[in-house]
């Protein structure tokens, strides 16, 4: 754990209170985190992975694990970008690990989409049936794992995968009341139109009644001006 404690103490060196201060206004949480510029996170993540990428796999997680548990922003992206550097060893019981960390030390939309947009995609990429699990996600008291079972998809959506399995989930999650959530499930639909925009079309429609207008906006933002004017027409 030295790499680790070596990593804190540059974090620290490197915090900037005023930035704390600043960029706590883009969450309606309570945030722990240095200040630091997100570059200058990668470039420190991309640092010590260096001293780290021989090591086992295992071993790997268990430092993520670490990072993870501290709470704080930039070292719960340092242990998401060393997790998705790893992605060609993923193997399926990984998933316990990363199930763990979501429903543990997942507690604001960064860290959520951070995580879940890179290391979850490529893993549901390669295994394809964990979808099941997000849509359990979809049914969880805790919205940060509610909006992870959206967000998981973003990466594999934007490639045209998964359609069938993306209504899946913004069907159980339609109704949802949090906005962290709405925007979600809308941020999915958003990507899933680039390649499927007819069918992504069709479900906002057969949807807009239930579907809040958070989700609603986010779903139609990229699709053209006519079709945006007949999916907000009441």
């Amino acid at each position: 754990m030295l790499i680790v404690k070596e990593l804190k103490l540059e974090l620290k060196e490197k915090s900037d209170p005023k930035a704390v201060t600043g960029e706590s206004r883009f969450f309606k949480e309570k945030i722990k985190h240095y200040g630091i510029k997100t570059s200058e996170v990668g470039n420190i993540s991309k640092k010590y992975y260096q001293k780290v990428k021989l090591l086992e796999k295992k071993e790997i997680f268990d430092l993520c694990e670490k990072l993870f548990s501290s709470g704080y922003m930039e070292e719960s992206f340092i242990a998401s970008d060393w997790t998705y550097r790893i992605r060609n060893k993923f193997t399926a019981p990984d998933f316990n690990y990363f199930q763990r960390w979501v429903d543990k030390y997942i507690d604001n939309w960064a860290k959520c989409d951070t995580f879940c947009n890179h290391t979850i995609g490529s893993f549901i990429e390669k295994y394809p049936k964990y979808i099941k699990n997000l849509k359990s996600w979809a049914k969880s008291k805790n919205l940060w794992v509610r909006r992870a079972s959206a967000v998981s998809l973003i990466v594999p959506a934007r490639k045209g995968l998964f359609l069938d399995e993306v209504f899946e989930i913004c069907d159980i999650l339609l109704l949802d009341r949090e906005d962290m959530v709405q925007k979600g499930y809308g941020w999915l639909l958003k990507v899933s139109s680039d390649k499927h925009l007819s069918e992504v079309f069709d479900y906002v429609m057969k949807n807009k009644i239930n579907m809040p207008r958070t989700s609603l906006r986010y779903a139609i933002e990229k699709m053209p001006a006519e079709l945006k004017k007949k999916a907000m027409k009441k």
